[in-house]
């Protein structure tokens, strides 16, 4: 990788060793584009296991799977206060409940945890399969589609906007926000998006503080913490997690799944053929689970002390990035290999992990096995279209921004 340029760098702290120097640019990895687990194993395999980059305003990075579930759960030590690389500017707002720690984020945590439980979750299954139908019978007859813009980009939006009890027409105002703020180009142009986005918000937090009702943003926005009612900043800093976590990362994890098994036959075709067996299924979702990766974690180190030789010192971050606890040999026998017969319990770290781990883990596997069903049911036979290849963007958030695919449509079969 050649080196940036050096007015972008920042100065290596005398307490990083220079043999821990690797120049990580966590927005432009080579080779993403071909294949995002082999482009971020690179760095696991090729550097020490806990490296420092000068990029991204200087921060650490965990490659190992034992270090990256010691930094989930160690909260004490690898707090949550701050979670972007580069770190966030004090004056900007924490995301609640996500930039806390325990206890403060389990009592803020609590409700969104009973709302998105599998009981809950299950009766929403109806909806889900009705919407994921009617996306796949608008585009079957096509032969191809962008699968971003047409199919991965709208579902988990409607689903969220739906929990939420906001107008599906409004996702052409609040996609293009959340693209800006979690893939904005520079710090003024995410942190212009963020207040795009609370300006939005704050009108329907009030509405729903003041009268609540029976949807996810309700149930959140007014809750108590300590006998005391969140403030109204706080309730809009929630929302505005959630409605990107809605917008962006299942959009995302989506997108690679089905990247993955548009240029894998294989792998397609054992699916096409088990689809009636929903145990093979879902062990085969955790699976692949194992080899995409979507959100990476964010810690700051608390207070100096020293780990495995390392000199953390306080207000520095370090980057998890979730893939490489999968994909690591230490863990994982013949990580690059995608065995759907892989015995349980499959390592993975695609929700995160510890206190924290995402709370949507039930919504997101339920809408990853119900598209898998309907989507091989109509479509079993896909591919990359000729001529292209998925436009892939590294970050905080692995995204496909753009996938064209093509499949046998029922004119040219007919």
């Amino acid at each position: 990788m050649s080196h940036p340029n050096p007015l972008s760098l920042v100065e290596r702290p005398s307490h990083v060793p220079p043999n821990r120097v690797v120049y990580f640019d966590l927005f432009d990895i080579p080779g993403a584009d071909e294949d995002l687990a082999l482009a971020y194993r690179a760095f696991q395999q090729d550097h020490p296991d806990i490296f420092w980059t000068p990029l991204n305003g200087g921060h650490w990075v965990a490659t190992r799977a034992e270090d990256i579930e010691i930094m989930h759960r160690d909260y004490a030590r690898f707090s949550q206060r701050r979670v972007a690389i580069p770190k966030s500017p004090d004056n900007v707002p924490a995301a609640i409940p996500l930039e806390s720690d325990p206890p403060l984020h389990t009592d803020l945590r609590r409700p969104l945890t009973k709302a998105l439980a599998t009981a809950a979750i299950a009766a929403l299954e109806p909806k889900i399969r009705e919407l994921t139908v009617t996306l796949i019978d608008r585009i079957k007859d096509q032969g191809e589609c962008d699968f971003v813009s047409e199919f991965a980009g709208i579902l988990p939006i409607m689903v969220f906007l739906d929990l939420v009890d906001l107008p599906r027409d409004d996702s052409s105002v609040l996609v293009p926000m959340a693209h800006r703020m979690v893939r904005g180009q520079t710090a003024e142009a995410r942190t212009k998006a963020q207040a795009e986005l609370a300006a939005y918000l704050t009108e329907i937090v009030r509405q729903r503080r003041a009268n609540p009702g029976a949807d996810l943003f309700s149930q959140i926005v007014g809750i108590d913490v300590a006998g005391e009612r969140i403030t109204e900043a706080d309730a809009v800093a929630y929302a505005t997690l959630l409605l990107l976590a809605g917008l962006d990362t299942t959009v995302s994890g989506l997108a690679l799944l089905m990247r993955f098994l548009a240029t894998h036959e294989n792998h397609r075709r054992q699916l096409v053929d088990r689809l009636g067996d929903k145990a093979f299924l879902r062990q085969a979702i955790e699976e692949l689970f194992r080899h995409i990766g979507v959100a990476n974690s964010g810690r700051e180190i608390a207070y100096d002390f020293a780990y495995k030789g390392i000199c953390f010192k306080k207000g520095e971050m370090i980057l998890m990035p979730n893939m490489l606890l999968g994909l690591d040999e230490r863990r994982v026998q013949d990580p690059l290999t995608i065995d759907f017969a892989r015995k349980s319990p499959i390592s993975h770290a695609i929700f995160g992990g510890g206190p924290h781990v995402c709370a949507g883990s039930v919504l997101a596997r339920r809408e990853f096995q119900i598209v898998l069903e309907e989507w091989l049911t109509r479509i079993p036979d896909f591919a990359i279209k000729p001529g292209t290849r998925a436009v892939v963007a590294t970050g905080m958030v692995n995204a496909v921004l753009r996938m064209e695919i093509t499949w046998p449509s029922a004119s040219a079969t007919g």
